[in-house]
């Protein structure tokens, strides 16, 4: 191609997705969701939000989160951004900015059969375990979902194996309003999943970490929080005394060391373990210093906007009105092809 004919620079595809604000992240979010966005923010047009609507469907008793939601939204965004998410390249928004979400949710809804909300394994299982979740918003949770993604009209969404069944609910509302409203010419494209390794992370104790089980690391802990959560951790209850030979695969060290050690001190600890080498502090210190080291960065980035709020804010002010440029492009084709241009 000669430099009179450039070649043709295509539009990235659009990928979308979403965090329900739970204020500041931990290593969990991180490497089951967050480390893959700062990836995929290189390679498509990504989008990016906070999932305060969806919070609601669940804790919407729940007194505390009326006086936090605020300051949960504002701590995740800023654990995104330390996390290397770049605003020049993502679009960053809060779901409760935008009305035109709640507006084709509603449109959406009118041709939606109930049954195929109903259906959804993860509305059956916690309905019954919790009666109080029976509720409208909590049955339409999928919808809304839909509509995030098709207002953007999204060519991928990364989930996991197990959310799988969300996309495709929205393929098949996408399919179901494009036959009944516009069959010559589609409106709503069909997003793809864009299946990523969303490894469970285990926690202090071994469960899955999370701040409700109380076993988290967060991004932003401090280097001796660290070290004190780490060597407090408890080990292969078979290793009573130091002379006692161990199991790494019964310690819950284990997991955090295969994510986070090389091959060589995989193959130390491992060995140290079962004859007894090394102690349980010794095989803790590598995994310490590795977690420290990668927090560095996070903490880092994570400073220089808290010392600068406003900065914060105007970046999701920025995303939003982006975003919000998208999605009303999106309604008005909708509202069009329904009869509602007027």
């Amino acid at each position: 191609m000669s430099p009179d004919h450039p070649q043709e620079v295509l539009p990235r595809q659009r990928v979308l997705s979403g965090m329900r604000p739970t204020g500041a992240l931990h290593l969990g979010h991180y490497h089951g969701a967050l480390k893959n966005w700062v990836r995929l923010q290189a390679s498509y047009d990504c989008f990016f939000f906070v999932a305060d609507w969806h919070a609601l469907t669940t804790q919407y008793q729940d007194r505390s989160n009326r006086n936090s939601i605020e300051r949960n939204v504002y701590d995740m965004v800023v654990d995104w951004l330390a996390a290397g998410i770049d605003p020049e390249q993502a679009t960053l928004f809060i779901q409760s900015r935008m009305p035109e979400h709640a507006e084709l949710f509603t449109l959406l809804a009118m041709s939606t059969p109930s049954s195929w909300l109903e259906r959804i394994p993860s509305y059956k299982d916690q309905v019954d375990k919790n009666r109080e979740l029976a509720t409208y918003g909590f049955l339409g949770y999928p919808l809304l979902q839909a509509a995030d993604i098709l207002i953007y009209k999204a060519a991928f969404v990364p989930v996991g194996e197990d959310q799988t069944a969300h996309v495709e609910v929205t393929r098949e509302v996408a399919r179901r309003f494009n036959r009944i409203y516009s069959p010559e010419q589609p409106i709503l494209p069909e997003p793809q999943e864009l299946l990523t390794d969303t490894a469970r992370l285990s926690g202090l104790d071994g469960q899955k970490m999370s701040k409700s089980n109380g076993n988290a690391i967060a991004m932003r802990d401090a280097p001796e929080v660290v070290e004190e959560k780490i060597r407090t951790m408890p080990t292969d209850p078979q290793r009573v005394r130091r002379a006692d030979a161990g199991d790494p695969t019964r310690c819950p060290v284990w997991p955090l060391h295969q994510l986070y050690s090389s091959a060589e001190v995989l193959t130390w600890a491992d060995q140290g373990c079962r004859s007894a080498g090394i102690g349980c502090l010794d095989c803790k210190q590598p995994l310490i210093e590795a977690i420290q080291k990668e927090q560095a960065p996070w903490r880092e980035r994570a400073n220089e906007y808290l010392s600068n709020p406003k900065q914060v804010q105007w970046i999701v002010e920025v995303g939003t009105e982006r975003a919000r440029a998208v999605a009303r492009k999106t309604l008005r084709e909708v509202r069009s092809a329904i009869g509602l241009s007027y």
